[in-house]
């Protein structure tokens, strides 16, 4: 493990230095061994976990090569550690997702165009008459998707994406609390199309903040319900 480790922080030294930039092959793995003092077996371990991490990407017949190093698609493999936390942990992470959140939301008051605009309004609309949750989980998905193309940082949505899909494999709206929460999902969902339709930035950046906590309040419910 420690020559992994070596070899690990001496490629991410090499790719975060330029020395090996963006879509640049990696030197042969005799060289690369040689460079970084470690063994074959721990470079080959040490590219297999920045692969996992979409830093680098194999080009069969071709060699390895640093991907492409875009934000959104390094945010994405993010996933890979969020899967894996418990409810307890996932709502840890609720105080970044209500501050991307609502930025998101202010960005997206600020840039709406009327077309948009009727789009977040028909979003909501056919959540709020949608009786299979299955197809409404999927609308809720467009919704906050839409917001966060609207505010223009794909980053961003990467991340927002990451959080709300972990957050989906809690179905709180099959609870007890299922239709209290579901009618303040729906209400934070017309408050947030509201302001930001209106394009104000600071009720927009509100109202998807209570939006999160309300969402944070419900599965802190259901994760005390479980375990009692």
């Amino acid at each position: 493990m420690a020559a992994m480790t070596k070899a690990l922080d001496g490629l991410r030294e090499m790719i975060s230095s330029g020395e090996l930039a963006k879509e640049q092959r990696f030197p042969p793995e005799p060289e690369l061994c040689e460079r970084l003092g470690v063994s074959r077996g721990a470079l080959r371990e040490a590219l297999r976990t920045l692969g996992a991490l979409g830093v680098i990407e194999a080009r069969h017949g071709s060699g390895t090569y640093v991907s492409k190093l875009d934000p959104a698609d390094i945010v994405r493999s993010f996933s890979l550690t969020v899967d894996l936390l418990p409810l307890e942990g996932l709502l840890q992470l609720f105080e970044i997702r209500r501050v991307l959140e609502a930025h998101a939301a202010a960005q997206a008051a600020a840039r709406c165009t009327p077309e948009e605009s009727e789009h977040l309004n028909s979003l909501v609309a056919q959540m709020e008459a949608e009786p299979d949750q299955r197809v409404a989980a999927d609308l809720d998905r467009q919704f906050h998707d839409l917001i966060c193309r609207i505010a223009g940082n794909p980053t961003i949505a990467s991340l927002m994406d990451v959080f709300r899909s972990r957050s989906s494999d809690y179905n709180i709206l099959e609870g007890p609390d299922g239709e209290a929460a579901q009618a303040a999902s729906d209400s934070g969902h017309r408050s947030m199309a509201s302001a930001i339709t209106s394009h104000d930035p600071v009720a927009a950046a509100s109202a998807a903040g209570s939006h999160v906590a309300q969402t944070e309040h419900w599965l802190r419910r259901f994760m005390d319900a479980t375990e009692h």
